[in-house]
């Protein structure tokens, strides 16, 4: 109790500094009420102005991410140097997600099993709902069908990089670009051109960055209205208590979980750490992508005290496979369905459920709505129905964005801790920097 004290006095603190985005997201959700209130449909100007405007910000951070995780990535295991060194960062940062994953779905499947959220949610779940998904959900379960579990790993090795890169598909990206960065690391000193460039392409896409967060208030207004302007306010009556687990899973992961990680395996202080990031905490939540939110987490780890060795190694990765609140939310969705659904489940069983989550998160693109996506895959995994699939996806898609607001916020501080962990473990932290916010340069 006494840390979680500290970590909410802490975030206090940092949204009093950044209030203009605070402001914004209040805004944003008075507005949105308003709208419902009012049956306002999508089609109106104001509604089509607000997704315009909150879609356009997301696309505007997002059109630097892939340049930004390319090089960031390859200068960032170029910096590392050794083998040795690299491996060391490689294990430890392996390691460390590893343990707040399985921290995450057991917190998650214990919650969900002993309140049974459940129950009598059936009946909340629309018939017009159901047959818009219906068709949906049958096309991507007749995809998963009619490709093997091998040849999905294989389409994860691109044929072409530049064709990966035009498509976006992280993964793959991801996959060529570790390759590339670690045969440049290897051929010695000769690389110096090809990462002085991506060096150069670093700096300039950081700060592009730093323009755009010139429009973080607005976008994330914009971003908060239209998604509360789409279901109200009235659907957390009807589902509170499934809302209410996943808020908790959630803050027991912020307040409990990560200041446990800090306090055992570095000496960061946590309150004075969910202080400095407490903008990239917050632009996580109205953006609901923890891939738009990237250029910002690494800015926020920098400029208050974290080597670019460690960030630009392990947060592109993070906001890429490490999803643990995403984990968290698939296992308790997942059995709220079955519970739904009046479906029994065994030790063994909840023990596969948050197995296949761990595995699906970490194939969830840092987008919003990308959880529902990887969500089919545990689903099909296991007994249901393609009815029951639609039922569940129909009532989850009711609650999704605010949900996925939350948990983006959660997977974000989640790769800020574990990238101070490890840059304490590696003495690459500036504590002068960390322990003296008057000197932080403002990121937004």
């Amino acid at each position: 109790m006494k840390i979680g004290m500290k970590v909410a006095i802490a975030l206090g603190l940092g949204i009093k500094r950044n209030a203009h985005i605070l402001v914004g997201l209040i805004a944003g959700m008075i507005v949105g009420t308003i709208l419902h209130a009012h049956n306002i449909p999508e089609t109106s100007l104001i509604r089509e102005v607000l997704n315009f405007i909150g879609q356009a910000f997301i696309r505007l951070i997002q059109m630097v991410v892939i340049p930004l995780v390319i090089s960031a990535i390859i200068i960032g295991v170029a910096s590392v140097g050794d083998n040795k060194q690299l491996s060391k960062f490689g294990t430890k940062m392996i390691v460390y997600y590893g343990l707040i994953t399985v921290a995450a779905v057991t917190i998650g499947a214990i919650l969900a099993s002993v309140f049974h959220p459940g129950a009598g949610a059936q009946s909340f779940i629309s018939a017009e709902a159901i047959a818009d998904v219906q068709a949906h959900v049958a096309n991507e379960l007749e995809a998963n069908k009619t490709t093997s579990i091998l040849n999905k790993f294989l389409l994860l090795i691109p044929k072409n990089p530049l064709e990966a890169i035009a498509k976006g598909d992280m993964i793959p990206i991801l996959l060529f670009t570790l390759v590339f960065s670690i045969a440049l690391a290897k051929v010695g000193d000769i690389n110096r051109p090809v990462v002085s460039f991506f060096e150069s392409v670093f700096a300039a896409t950081m700060k592009v960055t730093d323009w755009i967060m010139f429009f973080a208030a607005p976008g994330v207004f914009a971003l908060s209205a239209t998604a509360i302007a789409g279901f109200g306010m009235s659907i957390f009556g009807t589902i509170s208590k499934l809302l209410a687990i996943l808020i908790a899973g959630f803050l027991i992961q912020l307040l409990v979980v990560y200041p446990v990680m800090m306090k055992t395996f570095s000496k960061v202080p946590v309150r004075t750490f969910y202080s400095a990031i407490a903008e990239a905490m917050m632009v996580a939540f109205g953006t609901a992508s923890s891939s738009a939110t990237l250029p910002l987490t690494m800015a926020c780890c920098e400029r208050r005290g974290i080597s670019h060795k460690v960030c630009s190694f392990v947060l592109p990765l993070g906001a890429t496979l490490n999803m643990d609140a995403t984990a968290l939310f698939q296992t308790v969705a997942v059995i709220f369905l079955t519970q739904a659904y009046g479906v029994e489940l065994g030790v063994l069983q909840i023990i596969q459920i948050a197995g296949l989550a761990i595995i699906a998160s970490s194939t969830s693109a840092g987008i919003p709505g990308a959880g529902l996506i990887t969500l089919a895959l545990i689903l099909n995994g296991l007994w249901l129905t393609p009815e029951q699939l639609a039922l569940g996806f129909a009532f989850l898609m009711a609650f999704e964005r605010v949900i996925d607001m939350l948990r983006t916020m959660v997977n974000v501080t989640s790769d800020t801790v574990v990238a101070a962990i490890i840059a304490d473990n590696e003495n690459e932290i500036n504590y002068d920097l960390l322990n003296n916010p008057e000197s932080y340069k403002e990121v937004i």
